[in-house]
């Protein structure tokens, strides 16, 4: 009788592995996506590198300086709500937001006219302009009064300059009035002015 022999174990196949490429890839793509936000923003609008207080919207947390001559009563500073109202004596919300000085003015002008004032004689001007904000790679990041002429580049140097994994190249900026962001570049380029109500994001190099 022949004797019978077991039958040598099988290996097992180790187990498929993904292709190198693929797998480099993957990483690429997880490093990439943090700054795909910034990365498809659009240069800043000649228009909006120009702009500057000509024009100017009142909004929210401006605080406005207003004159009846001749009424101290009614003679005062007033801010302007989250709502873009402010709250004017006798006549009661005057809505201010997204307005022009000289549209708050002639409203003001008229409702004050014939049933409280004779021949109301109004001045409006903005007493203190609302803060800007700025965000991201910058050693103090936050609110900051807002100051006429400041520039992008001095409000990073406000916030205590970049960080040391800061994109320095360039930031991101949204007006208050604009959906979203837009890019600015910081070097050898024309200085960009803050305006009030601005938010500037300073990004993260991943190169």
């Amino acid at each position: 009788m022949i004797p019978q022999t077991e039958p040598a174990p099988r290996r097992s196949l180790p187990a498929r592995r993904r292709p190198i490429s693929a797998l480099v890839a993957m990483l690429c793509l997880s490093v990439a996506l943090p700054g795909c936000a910034g990365s498809t923003a659009q240069p800043l609008s000649m228009a909006d590198q120009a702009a500057g207080l000509a024009g100017y919207r009142v909004g929210a947390g401006d605080k406005l300086r207003i004159t009846v001559f001749n009424e101290p009563t009614l003679t005062g500073e007033y801010n302007v709500a989250s709502n873009g109202a402010v709250a004017f004596p006798l006549i009661g919300v005057v809505q201010a937001g997204n307005r022009s000085i000289d549209d708050v003015t002639h409203e003001i002008t008229g409702r004050l006219s014939g049933a409280y004032v004779n021949d109301p004689r109004v001045s409006v001007e903005v007493l203190n302009y609302r803060p800007f904000y700025i965000l991201g790679e910058v050693n103090k990041p936050g609110e900051y009064p807002y100051a006429s002429g400041m520039t992008v580049e001095q409000a990073i140097a406000k916030a205590g300059g970049f960080t040391y994994r800061a994109n320095e190249k360039a930031a991101f900026l949204r007006r208050q009035t604009a959906t979203g962001e837009s890019s600015v570049l910081l070097r050898g380029a024309a200085p960009v002015a803050v305006l009030p109500g601005d938010t500037i994001r300073v990004g993260e190099r991943y190169f």
